[in-house]
Parts: structure tokens; C-alpha cells; sequence
């Protein structure tokens, strides 16, 4: 049986100018007993309804994983909009400020209710919360800020929390590096390989300060290039060797001296189209970075640095100084496929082509 209460939390009224908008905290398991998301639709007068996308189940899943692991935290607060049957009660008040009230906030519940009628529409949160209501958690609190609107001031300050501009990839990559707290998987995967990234852009050797990044801005080679490169080596290719599975560090020092002797063999032989930026060469194009990490775990993988025969590694490379068209003329691959030496983007396919023809040539 559906149960009707009132949900009283301690809130804080904050006044901006001439609004108040609340600030508490609730079990999120019991947001969806009070609040609903106000999907975007057109009635059947083909009037717009609503404001909020679909859900994103695969960002659900990978926020949820999150929350069922250990010391997981959601510092950012869930916005809701009320409707007035949604109220607060000061507490009395001491202090001098006079823009923030201490009270209670009191929702009406009905859990009968259809979800157009219940009191309360997520305007911003709705993967989070349903994040929350899916993990297999007791509770979970979350921050929360409501104010009191129509549903049309709750889609401009949706429009208005949405519009965010996302933090640059690149900033993240460097950011990754120096994190300790536990991240979502998909950035858990690459830090080692950010890692690794920073130290190759830092130090000495063919990478110092050719790598873009918000600290290198001078660099030229795209980071997410270096970083897919690094990436496989480390989980599939000659890197792997270095890497502890069960903690996901890694002997950087080693994968540092690795991928320096190889890095640096590629310099020496192919000088000239090393030094050019990428828009005037393949090899510093993402294609041919990665494509030179196949290159790299196809002659090494196993093989720990100190055990590589690198004078033959180099006797190995010139191989392919007859077959390359890094910065003019035509890549001919072994299917009769001709391109010319710009033809080839960082694609998935031109990267397969490239590193296929490649790694064929060294393994004559």
C-alpha cells in the first residue's frame, strides 16, 4: 500500500535578491518518492512538455559502479523544482546574516501519485539519482538545492545548469596523474598512461615538449594520440610487462626506458619528418604515432628494455625507410591501395591500414 507523509529535512533558505532557493540534504533512494524527471515531449497540441533528455544507461552503469565502491563521494548537489505545496519553516534565528535561514523544509509525499503530479521535477541529476536508485546501497545522502518555479523557470535554469562548457580533455589528462581518489573506471584505465605521457613531455628525449597540453602549449602532438598509443602498449602490448594488474601502477621507470629507446630510434631515422609539426608529417600525425606503437609492441612485446637488442631493433626500422611517405609521395599498401602521404587520417581504419602495413614490413 502506497504510503502518504510529509518529509521534513533541515534547509537552509538562501535569498538571492528577490528569490529563495533551499539547501538541505536527502536519501537519495527517497528522491524519486517526492520528485520526477519532466521528460522532453510534445502534447497532442504539439505544445513542448518537459525539458530533460532520456537516460543514458551506460552512464548510469558507470556511475553506479561508482557508488557501490569504496569511499565513493558525490560532492555536486542535485537542483529539484518545487511547486508550492512544497513550504519551509524558519527555526529561530540568531547571528546577523539576513540572506541565510536555518528551518525545515516539508514535502508533501504521496506515493500514489503519477509522476506529473508529484511535487517536486530533477532539474538537474537525473543519471545521478538514477544512478542512486539502481546501486544496491541501504541509503545514499546527496546534497540538494530547490527552489520554488513554474516548469517553464525550471527549463531556463535547466538550459542555464546544462550550459556548462566541460572541462578540456587535456586538462583532465594532466590532472590525472596527480589524483589518489578513486576515479570511474574509464579514467582509472588511462592514468598510468597519463602518467607515463607527462613524464615522456617533461623529460629528456624525442617527446620534451612536443607534447600539447595546458602546461606545454607550445607542444604539437595531439595528447589523446600519445595517450591511445601508451594505452595499448600498456594493456596489450610491449608495456604490459611493466604493469601491475593488481593495483594498476606500473614500473614507470622502466616503461620510461622502454619506450625512450624506441622513441629515439625513430627520431634518429627519420629525422627530418620527426621535426615537423603535424599537419606537415604522418609520423607526428596520430596516425603515425600509433601506428609506430604497433611497430613498437610487434618488436618488443615480452621483452623487458634492458633485454632488447635495440642496434638491431634500428637495423630492423630501416626497413621500412623505402615504404614510408611520412611528409610527401604515396603510401602503397600490399592490397594495391594507393594514397597519398596526407591521405591518411587518425581514423580506426587508417590507424588499422597504416599500422597493418607497417608492422608486415618489420616482420619480413
Amino acid at each position: 500500500m502506497a504510503d502518504r507523509y510529509v518529509l521534513k529535512v533541515p534547509a537552509l533558505k538562501v535569498l538571492q535578491g528577490d528569490k529563495e532557493i533551499y539547501c538541505f540534504a536527502v536519501d537519495g533512494k527517497k528522491l524519486e518518492d517526492f520528485a520526477a524527471v519532466s521528460r522532453i515531449r510534445r502534447d497532442s497540441q504539439k505544445k513542448l512538455q518537459g525539458y530533460q533528455r532520456p537516460e543514458v544507461q551506460s552512464h548510469i552503469r558507470s556511475i553506479r559502479r561508482y557508488l557501490e565502491s569504496e569511499g565513493a563521494m558525490l560532492p555536486n548537489a542535485v537542483v529539484l523544482g518545487f511547486d508550492d505545496r512544497v513550504t519551509f519553516e524558519p527555526a529561530v534565528r540568531g547571528g546577523s546574516v539576513s540572506y541565510s535561514i536555518p528551518g525545515e523544509l516539508i514535502i508533501p509525499v504521496d506515493e500514489s501519485l503519477a509522476d506529473e503530479e508529484k511535487p517536486a521535477w530533477l532539474v538537474d541529476g537525473q543519471q545521478r539519482s538514477a544512478a542512486i536508485r539502481d546501486a544496491d546501497l541501504a541509503e545514499f545522502p546527496v546534497a540538494a538545492v530547490g527552489f520554488i518555479a513554474s516548469q517553464e523557470e525550471q527549463r531556463s535554469q535547466f538550459i542555464l545548469v546544462n550550459s556548462t562548457k566541460p572541462l578540456p580533455k587535456g586538462l583532465v589528462y594532466e590532472l590525472l596523474p596527480e589524483t589518489t581518489a578513486k576515479l570511474p573506471r574509464s579514467y582509472a584505465r588511462r592514468q598510468l598512461a597519463a602518467k607515463i605521457m607527462v613524464l615522456l613531455n617533461m623529460g629528456d628525449g624525442p617527446f620534451c615538449g612536443r607534447i600539447s597540453s595546458p602546461t606545454s602549449p607550445t607542444g604539437n602532438i595531439k595528447d589523446n594520440s600519445i595517450l591511445r598509443m601508451l594505452e595499448h602498449s600498456i594493456y596489450e602490448g610491449s608495456l604490459y610487462q611493466y604493469r601491475n594488474a593488481e593495483d594498476g601502477t606500473g614500473d614507470e621507470e622502466a616503461m620510461l626506458a622502454h619506450l625512450l629507446s624506441f622513441w629515439t630510434a625513430v627520431e634518429n631515422l627519420f629525422e627530418d619528418a620527426w621535426n615537423k609539426p603535424p599537419k606537415e608529417s604522418r609520423l607526428t600525425h596520430g596516425v603515425g604515432i600509433q601506428a609506430m606503437g604497433y611497430v613498437m609492441d610487434r618488436l618488443t612485446t615480452d621483452v623487458p628494455f634492458d633485454k632488447v637488442n635495440w642496434d638491431k631493433i634500428r637495423i630492423t626500422l630501416r626497413r621500412l625507410e623505402k615504404h614510408v611517405a611520412w611528409t610527401s609521395g604515396t603510401w602503397k599498401f600490399s592490397d594495391g591501395q594507393e594514397r597519398s602521404w596526407n591521405g591518411l587520417q587518425n581514423t580506426a581504419n587508417d590507424v588499422r591500414l597504416l599500422s597493418t602495413h607497417l608492422q608486415a614490413l618489420v616482420s619480413k
